[in-house]
């Protein structure tokens, strides 16, 4: 049994520790820690993370409730109609 796959999805969160640590406020880390955390979900589902984001930033404003947990299943990285836009 290896880790490997583990250790290099963190490998980029070390490397940028050092930048996080002036971040301006504890929201604009946690804000950094949520993107990073979306960007490396997108490259283990196999996407390119350019296209993934630029499709959430487009559609997901026009959805009128992003409470619903169907409607945001939709724009997960495994969702096929994602995987379909953003490979």
């Amino acid at each position: 049994l290896s880790n490997n796959r583990a250790e290099r999805a963190v490998k980029e969160i070390v490397m940028g520790r050092k930048n996080w640590l002036f971040s301006q406020s504890g929201t604009g880390a946690k804000s950094m820690a949520i993107i990073m955390s979306i960007l490396e979900t997108a490259k283990q589902n196999g996407l390119d993370q350019f296209k993934y984001i630029n499709y959430l930033l487009d559609k997901l404003p026009n959805e009128l409730s992003l409470l619903d947990n169907q409607r945001l299943e939709a724009y997960l990285p495994w969702a096929e109609n994602v995987q379909l836009h953003c490979k």
